[in-house]
């Protein structure tokens, strides 16, 4: 047993020294200090490193199919009321959705920019009156209700109990309403007095879409619907000119994550030519990010570029803001990360080491060239 003893004892690499036989110099301790400091930095540094999390970026090929675009938006319009500002959403597969009021806030601003009332869409206001039955005679007591939809109604026992039904019926059949004021419902309802008590009001919409993942636009306009496309209501409301201005608050695709940046977050246009088209054209890149315990989301960013449309001599132009949005084919992965704990440990042994083994170089050749420069001159002192 010995025998092995000695021969492990024989392997060693790290002979010691006598302590009699240590001899400690100035510059040694002043070398020990700077290098210890060193290695102190330096161990922190890689601390931090190990501690902080990476972003890992790919490219990758996007073959989803089938999914939804869920879009996000907060935008202000000072010239243009809430009753008269429409949204609609169409794409290039035929689908459309028109004056949308779905998970869609209205809210009612002064001049100055100031809050007067928020609603909901879909709410209708108080009624006054008694109803027109279809039939054509007042809603008497104990009867019950069932408004005429004016031509529009899609079966023969359809009602239409409010204005909001009627127009609904309306744009389904791609019909304008010119005169609010023929169809009993709004007329009880103040539809046109609405609009007038809002004029010179601006309005704040804000809420969210979810539409096909295809290119397509959502545009908020100044307008009623007729024949499936959008015109203004010259016959009932008409103005010389619709002001477009606009502020985007916010307007994102999908959830937000860490670092995402919304390039249009807080643009202003103001509109100096009346009746004009403000377009938006944006390329959405879907995205999908992982954080460092594995929650992913699913997103989407996007590049933009603006043109302004002014309105054709002889010709009114379609007033409002249009975004027209298109897919990426390549998806985005962001994925943290962060150095292993092995990675870590070698870094550091990698620290450590290095610094003794090159203070340990410049004490020999500070201690050395001293011996040997004191040595010169001791000689020097004996001839």
């Amino acid at each position: 047993m010995d025998r092995v003893f000695s021969k492990v004892r024989n392997l060693d690499a790290y002979p010691k020294i006598n302590e009699d036989f240590y001899s400690r110099t100035l510059s040694g301790g002043v070398i020990t200090l700077v290098s210890s400091i060193a290695m102190f930095l330096l161990f922190f540094s890689e601390l931090g490193l190990y501690l902080h999390t990476v972003t890992e970026t790919k490219l990758v090929v996007d073959t989803s199919r089938g999914e939804k675009l869920h879009i996000n938006f907060d935008i202000t319009f000072p010239a243009v009321s809430c009753t008269l500002l429409s949204l609609d959403a169409m794409d290039i597969s035929g689908e459309q959705h028109l004056d949308i009021r779905h998970d869609i806030i209205k809210k009612r601003i002064d001049s100055n920019g100031k809050l007067i009332e928020e609603k909901k869409e879909g709410i209708g206001g108080p009624q006054i009156g008694k109803p027109l039955q279809r039939h054509g005679g007042r809603l008497e007591h104990n009867e019950t209700y069932c408004g005429s939809c004016f031509g529009a109604e899609a079966t023969d026992d359809e009602c239409c109990n409010s204005c909001e039904e009627v127009r609904e019926a309306y744009r389904r059949k791609g019909w304008g309403m010119t005169n609010p004021e023929l169809i009993d419902q709004c007329k009880r309802e103040g539809f046109a007095q609405k609009i007038k008590d809002e004029e010179g009001e601006g309005c704040n919409i804000y809420g969210s879409l979810e539409v096909n993942k295809v290119a397509g636009n959502f545009h908020f306009i100044k307008s009623f619907h007729q024949s499936s496309i959008h015109i203004p209501d010259f016959l009932a409301f008409q103005e010389d000119s619709y002001n477009i201005s606009h502020k985007i608050n916010k307007l994102s695709f999908g959830a937000h994550y860490p670092g995402i940046i919304n390039p249009l977050d807080g643009v202003h246009w103001f509109q100096d030519i009346p009746n004009g088209m403000y377009q938006y054209f944006l390329k959405v890149v879907p995205t999908i990010y992982t954080g460092i315990r594995g929650h992913t989301i699913q997103s989407n960013q996007f590049s933009v570029t603006e043109h302004y449309k002014s309105p054709e001599i002889g010709r009114r132009s379609l007033p409002g803001v249009f975004f027209f949005y298109d897919l990426s084919p390549i998806k985005v992965t962001f994925t943290e990360t962060h150095i292993s704990f092995l990675h870590f440990m070698t870094n550091v042994c990698a620290i450590v080491g290095g610094i003794f083994t090159v203070a340990g170089i410049v004490d020999s050749f500070v201690y050395h060239g001293h011996k040997a420069l004191r040595k010169k001159m001791e000689i020097g002192k004996l001839g």
